[in-house]
């Protein structure tokens, strides 16, 4: 689509719009989306996304977003962070936490980072290694983080929280039909994917109404085949969301809480 989206060209003859989101995972709403080119390097964007984090609050995020720069800043912000390391993480143990392997943890440690990285991030930083399963299979993961109080297990249980971005990508793009662009300019591009956000905020203020106990999917399907009919909305989302529904429903107000924490 290099021809479409000329001002997100970010290779000979190919070209592609990113949307950055900060997710809610506890009201699993976003709070913050930026819509760029694909050219630009995930962490140049990290410090607009956790630019009104308060402290105390936790901010998980891939490895794609580590600027060690920016974690010093949130470190000093006393936010709590969880990321992934990368595989050229230069570092070296400054304090064993966990003496061999427990469960699936294999190692957790306090670490000073070396080489130009401790510039930027000149305090102490956590590692843990931890066995975790995607896609069926058992991987190790290492993670970092600047907590120190947390157990290992509560560290792995947070990062995996953040995986629910994907759902909530699938739930614009697949539920939403947020795939093809009727516009292909700048303006366009964030004006659809704003119009879309928009839809999935209503229809999770349906759902909150409504006490809608099924799927995002069945919700959306249920109220664009009424679109159309004089009925009301109230009404027959609350007979059908207090019927027993298989479906799971990320984001409930009840389901506010962290695994692992209090």
């Amino acid at each position: 689509m290099a021809h479409s989206l000329d001002w997100a060209k970010h290779r000979r003859r190919k070209a592609a719009a990113k949307c950055h989101v900060r997710l809610n995972l506890q009201s699993f709403l976003p709070a913050c989306l930026i819509v760029g080119s694909a050219g630009q390097h995930d962490n140049a964007r990290a410090r607009e996304l956790c630019a009104n984090i308060h402290a105390g609050e936790i901010v998980v995020f891939d490895k794609a977003y580590v600027d060690f720069a920016h974690l010093a800043d949130l470190a000093m912000r006393e936010v709590f962070f969880v990321t992934r390391a990368k595989e050229d993480l230069r570092w070296r143990v400054a304090d064993k936490l966990q003496e061999g392997r427990f469960a699936n943890i294999l190692r957790d440690d306090l670490i000073e980072l070396t080489g130009t990285a401790a510039k930027d991030y000149p305090v102490g930083l956590r590692r843990i290694v931890a066995l975790v399963e995607v896609e069926g299979q058992i991987r190790p993961m290492v993670f970092l983080t600047n907590n120190f109080a947390w157990s290992p297990q509560t560290i792995a249980d947070l990062y995996r929280c953040r995986w629910n971005i994907e759902v909530f990508f699938k739930e614009l793009k697949q539920t939403l039909q947020l795939a093809d662009f009727l516009g292909h300019n700048a303006n366009a591009v964030r004006w659809q994917v704003w119009t879309a956000l928009l839809a999935y905020l209503l229809l999770r203020f349906c759902a909150w109404l409504g006490r809608w106990n099924h799927s995002f999917t069945r919700l959306f399907t249920l109220i664009r085949s009424a679109l159309w009919q004089k009925l009301d909305l109230r009404s027959l989302l609350e007979c059908y969301g207090t019927a027993k529904g298989g479906g799971r429903f990320l984001g409930r107000p009840e389901q506010v809480y962290l695994p692992g924490l209090g």
